[in-house]
């Protein structure tokens, strides 16, 4: 007698027990704290480890059977991520986990491959930096987004006094809205032919309020800012949940982090055109980050272009002391 598909039973404990295989390997295990905040490919993921890759392909295989790991399409590229939980000991193996330092060797090999991500993206603005605005535009200008921006921008208030830093300000085109409505102005970039572009837009327009400093914003210090700004720029950071951490304590208490990014889209040659190291966010990533780094999301707006890309724009607020004391209350209730 053959049983049909609806006939048979599904035994609960099948979950449990692929759960149960799963956790059962210490290399998967820390494949699932490598993940904790990032996503990696694997050849990444293999990389890290010091494993062939098909075996890695093997362990990766076992986790997604199990609902520990899922994944994006990003191009032609898979990464994987730590997938939601999905019952109870889901959540305590996580949090099991993520009490559990990784092995040195590996938190160095991890090092290595953010490195060789940002030597990508710098590589690319240093061949780039004459055409990029152009590239760019293929996309999102900011023309397309600017006035919203600024509308979100002008209804925070800041104070006469208040400073401002662009990270990644390209070729300085809102570095002039920032002089307008900042005492103090910084531009940061990493790549000095960007910077220089920056620089000469200052120069044309006189903008005597506005320091530039090559520097990189997630390694060097830098004074926090009352609000900081990023335009289509975290996507090219190599490790965007990291970037939120050290994009925060940029913002002083009381702050803003203003940031207008692409939704997460299936454009592979954005990659090549423009540098792109993700191919957009989902809005629950963005606030999922930012709230691990301390920060509260503010209003949002979202711009459809006719090329079928999307804009999000992002408001995130850093707590001063009192109102951090108060969230932290709030929640322990």
């Amino acid at each position: 007698m053959t049983l049909r598909a609806s006939q048979l039973d599904f035994d609960p404990c099948d979950e449990l027990a692929a759960l149960c295989k799963a956790g059962g390997d210490a290399l998967r295990l820390n494949v699932l704290r490598a993940l904790s905040n990032d996503s990696f490919g694997v050849l990444e993921l293999a990389q890290i480890f010091a494993i062939g890759q098909s075996g890695m392909s093997h362990h990766l295989k076992v986790l997604a059977q199990a609902g520990l790991v899922a994944t994006r399409r990003e191009g032609n590229a898979i990464f994987y991520r730590r997938a939601l939980p999905g019952g109870r000991l889901h959540a305590a193996l996580l949090e099991d986990i993520d009490a559990l330092p990784l092995p040195g060797e590996v938190q160095a090999r991890i090092a290595t491959v953010h490195q060789q991500r940002a030597t990508v993206s710098r590589d690319f603005f240093a061949r780039m930096a004459a055409s990029f605005q152009a590239q760019q535009d293929l996309i999102a200008s900011l023309a397309q987004y600017r006035d919203s921006l600024l509308a979100l921008l002008d209804a925070l208030h800041f104070a006469p006094t208040a400073s401002a830093l662009e990270i990644g300000p390209g070729d300085g085109a809102f570095l002039p809205e920032l002089a307008r409505r900042f005492a103090r102005v910084t531009a940061l970039d990493n790549s000095p032919a960007m910077l220089e572009l920056a620089r000469q837009r200052c120069v044309g327009e006189g903008l005597d309020n506005v320091e530039l400093r090559l520097a990189d914003a997630l390694q060097d210090e830098q004074p926090a800012a009352d609000c900081v700004v990023l335009n289509m720029v975290l996507h090219h950071f190599a490790t965007p949940a990291e970037a939120f951490r050290q994009l925060a304590r940029l913002v002083a208490p009381g702050g803003s982090l203003l940031l207008s990014e692409l939704c997460s889209h299936d454009q592979s040659w954005a990659r090549e055109a423009c540098g792109d190291l993700w191919l957009g966010f989902e809005q629950d990533d963005l606030a999922r980050w930012a709230s691990a780094a301390g920060l509260v999301a503010g209003e949002s707006l979202y711009i459809g272009l006719k090329n079928g890309f999307q804009i999000q724009l992002r408001h995130f607020a850093k707590p001063d002391a009192r109102s951090a004391l108060s969230l932290r209350q709030e929640r322990n209730r």
